[in-house]
């Protein structure tokens, strides 16, 4: 049974049905389309649409759907073509005639969308706990490294030793962004689209707003055809949750090559590695790869959906249908990414001495020269030259760069001993830098931030009250 059968004089087409129906993928939005036909319920009731007693009636059936749903019981029909026309099915089935009365004053178009609402928000809070979760293993890994260092790179190219902690914060960081834009998008989708009907309201005497705060929203909507057709809130979370995915992919990236024996900087825990079918020496990062590997999942997403909506005129289309796979999919690929991330990161080992062996070239020290020349009055320019020439004296002549340095006039012992071994990392002491004191610092503030997004994260949730620095 469909919910517009009068309207057709035959059966849809077999194929029609195939191409159309959407509750292969959207039943996941059961527990969300329960709490809006609660809402939607208790909204006719006060409005005096339904009588006390049918309410009553209306949410016995939701909540016996909802214990079949939670404990697995629920049962699709071939005829259901959607999760809202099978729970509105079943509770027909349960309350008779009362529930043909279920579906008054709504549209599967602001149901649909509302549904979507509810169940974005709670998953985007659900991803960036996990995302803090993340982040708390990545501070918890840079305050063990204590003063291990290793080579920071551009280019792919050894450039300047860095301690281990500067380098993991730097990815806790980045997440910490990705934490924002979530936070950003869940407050921006906190409006209810309930009681916008098919795309022009109702002349029933509605009450979108009592609706909204029984739902948790923060407001209604505004204009009924922007609200059945609004999937900006869709957009924004794949490009939050792609752009999240690029960042895990370039932690994972890093993980591949460290993990190799060329760069040997760590080696995974068993847990988190996998073997080969034929190669019996092989430990792989299939973790790290699959985080690298499904960030193009995730941007084709966003890319998908974004060519969906472009050419849409207002106000509902089907082709809105084709929002929840993308979404529903890329919410769980990332959801799942940053836990095994985090685990990942949790027991990692880092060879430390590797790690540092390789910093300590003394290449790498090559513009604390330049800068000791610039303390004494050689503009940057010159001591740049002067170093770059001695670098290359060195590679060509096959000399160590020590010894040059010793015997250069302007250099001499003092220039020399800053290519000694862990001399370099020391001397970066500019706020936010790389240096002992710096990194230090940055703990210190970096464990603020997570204390205040833990906070942001509890107020948007409902499990706190804003106090004086969630703001």
């Amino acid at each position: 049974m469909t919910l517009w059968q009068g309207r057709f004089g035959e059966e849809m087409a077999e194929v029609v049905s195939e191409f159309t129906v959407s509750a292969g993928f959207d039943r996941v939005l059961a527990v969300e389309d329960l709490d809006g036909s609660r809402a939607h319920v208790r909204g006719l009731g006060r409005s005096g649409i339904l009588t006390e007693h049918e309410v009553e009636i209306l949410l016995a059936a939701l909540d016996q759907v909802g214990e079949e749903v939670a404990q697995g019981r629920f049962v699709f029909v071939p005829e259901d073509e959607d999760v809202h026309t099978a729970i509105e099915r079943r509770v027909t089935e349960l309350a008779g005639d009362v529930g043909a009365k279920l579906h008054t004053g709504r549209s599967r178009n602001d149901q649909v969308a509302t549904d979507l609402r509810v169940w974005c928000r709670r998953r985007l809070i659900e991803a960036a706990a996990d995302v803090v979760a993340l982040q708390e293993v990545l501070l918890g890994r840079a305050t063990d490294a204590g003063d291990a260092y290793l080579p920071g790179y551009t280019h792919m190219q050894r450039a300047q030793p860095v301690l281990l902690a500067h380098h993991l914060l730097a990815h806790a960081w980045a997440l910490a962004r990705d934490v924002d834009r979530l936070i950003a998008t869940v407050e921006r989708m906190d409006v209810s689209p309930l009681g916008a009907g098919a795309l022009a309201g109702s002349s029933l005497p509605l009450d979108p707003d009592y609706v909204a705060e029984t739902l948790g929203f923060h407001a209604r909507f505004e204009n009924s055809l922007d609200a059945v057709s609004d999937r900006d809130f869709v957009a924004e979370a794949l490009f939050d949750i792609a752009l999240l995915g690029v960042h895990l992919s370039r932690m994972g990236e890093e993980i591949v090559l460290w993990s190799t024996e060329e760069f040997g900087f760590c080696t995974l825990a068993d847990a988190y590695a996998t073997g080969s079918s034929m190669l019996p020496q092989k430990k792989n990062p299939d973790v790290a790869e699959l985080a690298r590997g499904k960030a193009g999942r995730l941007i084709g997403h966003l890319t998908g959906l974004l060519v969906t909506l472009k050419g849409l005129p207002l106000s509902y289309n089907r082709d809105l249908q084709e929002d929840k796979e993308p979404l529903i999919d890329a919410v769980q690929q990332v959801s799942v990414a940053l836990r095994a991330l985090a685990g990942l990161f949790a027991t990692i080992e880092f060879h430390h001495d590797r790690m540092q062996a390789a910093a300590d070239g003394s290449f790498a020290a090559a513009v604390d020269l330049a800068e000791y020349l610039v303390e004494r009055g050689v503009p940057f320019r010159k001591a740049h030259a002067l170093v770059g020439g001695l670098v290359r004296d060195s590679l060509e002549r096959h000399v160590p760069l020590a010894e040059l340095v010793q015997a250069h006039p302007d250099l001499g012992d003092a220039g020399a001993k800053l290519l000694e071994p862990g001399v370099a990392v020391s001397r970066r002491t500019t706020p936010g830098g790389a240096g002992a004191a710096a990194v230090a610092e940055q703990v210190e503030r970096f464990t603020r931030r997570l204390d205040v997004d833990r906070t942001r994260l509890g107020v948007i949730s409902g499990e706190e009250q804003p106090g004086p620095h969630a703001t």
